[in-house]
């Protein structure tokens, strides 16, 4: 580029620097009322007549508006006027706006910057419309009603943090809502949650859009809630914003069974004491217990509703059962299943019975004898009862002795027998083999031998532990004369 060139670009660019700086500088103004854009007439007109043209020449007012470039400013230009305050001031000389909307020949114009240079401020009325977090201040020059923008300020409020958290108690994992949309003028939010200890457990970013937050906490305690909100200038919140949750501990659920192995249990009632079950932050409202049988099958469930406690059962089964119980503290909170509060427990039935019994009996005399044919005796017999097959087979082992009602030629007997017993309900019918020795003396064809026994019985009472019954015996000689039978009646008792 030779040296004349360089020269012309440069005055060239100093050229437009001028002219640009010439046209950013404000046109001063000595006089107003040329040009106006509502003519005033009579008085100084009062703030309502200003109310007035403005809503008669609304649609003007948007040409202007549109005409500087504030199209987004006009409607609440408009609306905020109708109740606005027209604050009294002055149009100081030296003092700029930034454009004035006017009429010339007919027509909606807008000026550019322009300064006050009269011999004396203007009266004017000032008048403030807040768009969002702007605020735009407008004059209105009394003499001609024309409508000029002073400027605009931003004014970003400072954030107002609130808080709530629900409820202010709960319980383990029950939800906990965390509400911030009462939080004013903030870009974002968020809340942070702190044990009793002061150590963070959880935090949440959360918008104005996005206010709400719901959790659960798995430890009991107290829990502190802090919230934060930051404004659109990224300035916190000065005011106080927490919230207090109390997670409420739930109680200990324990359970004791009066036996662990409950030998000749069956049918007896088992006892389950519950009275250790506590709460150390409430009082426990109830304790549910549940009994399962060997099968895994709930056998039964038991609602206990005040101190100290306990359940009896009586179970007809024998096996491993399992009993558990769950606790219920005042403020609904649940025991968590524990050792303590689950224990198990082996029933057994009693099968081994010791027996006496006794009554009376007839023994057969015979004709060839020119004996009575039936001379009465009574008996006791010990022995044994075992369950084979409880409640359906049994197997009984007695002995004893019979002594005769009637002197010579009777004697005492010795009777012993074994009976394997079908039982049908209450009744029993019961079959084997017996010894019977010699019911007469020496002179009589008669002899120690083997009888075929049978017995007809009715259960009069079974608590499981004990038992009586009532029966009928034959007893048949099997190696005799069928003269040396015998009929008895007996009662038995088994312990």
């Amino acid at each position: 580029m030779s040296k004349r060139s360089f020269t012309v670009v440069v005055v060239l660019i100093l050229i437009f620097i001028f002219a640009v700086e010439t046209s950013a500088q404000a046109k001063k103004i000595k006089d107003i009322g040329q040009y106006t854009f509502a003519r005033v007439r009579g008085k100084i007109p009062t703030p309502e007549v200003m109310k007035m043209l403005v809503e008669r020449y609304a649609a003007d007012i948007k040409v202007g508006f549109d005409q500087a470039g504030m199209s987004e400013v006009y409607q609440p230009f408009i609306d905020q006027l109708k109740t606005a305050q027209f604050e009294d001031t002055t149009w100081n000389i030296g003092e700029t706006v930034q454009w004035m909307l006017f009429r010339s020949q007919g027509k909606v114009k807008v000026s550019g910057p322009l300064e006050w240079a009269g011999k004396k401020p203007v009266e004017v009325f000032a008048v403030k419309v807040k768009v969002d977090f702007k605020t735009y201040t407008f004059i209105i020059p009394k003499p001609c009603g024309n409508i000029a923008y002073v400027g605009m300020v931003e004014e970003i409020p400072e954030a107002v943090c609130s808080l709530k958290v629900s409820p202010a108690r709960a319980n383990i994992g029950d939800p906990i809502t965390i509400d911030m949309s009462g939080t004013k003028n903030a870009k974002s939010m968020k809340v942070e949650i702190f044990d009793k200890q002061g150590n963070k457990v959880a935090s949440k970013d959360l918008t104005p859009d996005a206010a709400r937050w719901q959790t659960k906490l798995d430890k009991p305690g107290e829990y502190v809630f802090k919230g934060s909100a930051i404004n659109l200038a990224g300035k916190p919140a000065t005011n106080p914003c927490e919230g207090k949750v109390y997670i409420n501990n739930p109680p200990v659920a324990k359970v004791v069974p009066g036996c662990v192995e409950c030998k000749n249990y069956y049918g007896r009632p088992l006892t389950f004491d519950a009275s250790g079950t506590s709460d150390s932050d409430g009082e426990v409202t109830r304790v549910v217990f549940e009994l399962t049988g060997p099968d895994g099958k709930v056998v039964d469930t038991f609602t206990a509703t005040s101190k100290p406690y306990t359940w009896q059962k009586t179970v007809y089964q024998e096996g491993n059962f399992t009993i558990s119980v769950t606790a219920y503290d005042n403020d609904g909170a649940v025991s968590a299943a524990t050792e303590d509060s689950r224990k198990t427990i082996t029933v057994t039935r009693k099968k081994f019975f010791g027996l006496i019994e006794g009554g009376p009996m007839l023994a057969h005399g015979g004709e060839e004898y020119d004996l009575p044919d039936y001379t009465t005796y009574l008996y006791l017999r010990t022995g044994f009862f075992y369950w084979l097959n409880p409640d359906r087979f049994s197997l009984m082992l007695t002995a004893g002795a019979g002594l005769p009602l009637k002197g010579s030629p009777w004697k005492t007997i010795i009777m012993a027998e074994i009976l394997a017993n079908l039982h049908f309900g209450k009744f029993y019918l019961g079959v084997g083999p017996g010894f019977t020795t010699k019911e007469l003396g020496d002179n009589y064809n008669r002899n120690n031998g083997v009888d075929a026994v049978g017995q007809l019985g009715f259960t009069l009472y079974n608590n499981y532990l004990r038992m009586s019954h009532l029966f009928f015996e034959f007893r048949a000689p099997l190696d005799r004369t069928f003269d040396s039978h015998k009929i008895a009646l007996g009662f038995r008792y088994c312990f």
